[in-house]
């Protein structure tokens, strides 16, 4: 079975809460469907991350995990080389955060998951994972003060062996 690499945009490829934002990351200005604000969202991506993700993920699927849904491929996927990836509807989510959307989609695959907020939301992280005993499941944790660093990309290459 293809492993499921999935990504969220906020806090992993945007490291919203840095200060100073980390060296090579640049500023971009979106505007965003249903986004209240009369300015566009200012956002610091890394342009090196597309390649380095699509290293990272090898065979796997790899997926957006995020509430931009398919706006990440008509923004941040382009500002980052990445091409058009397949999107988990996370917009609508219940109790249960992203966790049953990523399940769903991943069904018996095994999956790593690139994300800053597994524990905001303690109780559904460990549902989500009690359901995938025995399936290879690895939650990445990155903090939005970094970013996705070296570090992330080198435990994605391992747990996607």
């Amino acid at each position: 079975m293809r492993p499921v690499l999935f990504l969220d945009v906020d806090g992993p490829l945007n490291p919203f809460a840095a200060k100073p934002k980390p060296p090579g990351f640049v500023e971009h200005k979106f505007r965003l469907r249903g986004w209240s604000r009369r300015h566009p969202l200012r956002m610091w991506l890394n342009p090196g991350h597309g390649t380095a993700l699509l290293d990272a993920a090898g065979d796997a699927e790899l997926v957006w995990a995020t509430t931009w849904g398919h706006q990440a491929n008509t923004m941040v996927g382009p500002a980052i080389g990445l091409p058009t990836l397949p999107a988990v509807d996370c917009a609508n989510v219940d109790s249960g955060w992203k966790f049953d959307a990523v399940a769903r989609y991943a069904g018996q695959r095994p999956l790593v998951w690139l994300d800053d907020d597994f524990d905001l939301y303690p109780a559904a992280r460990d549902a989500f994972l009690a359901r995938r005993e025995g399936k290879v499941t690895h939650l990445v944790r990155v903090d939005p003060r970094t970013g996705i660093t070296g570090v992330h990309l080198s435990v994605v290459r391992e747990h996607l062996k």
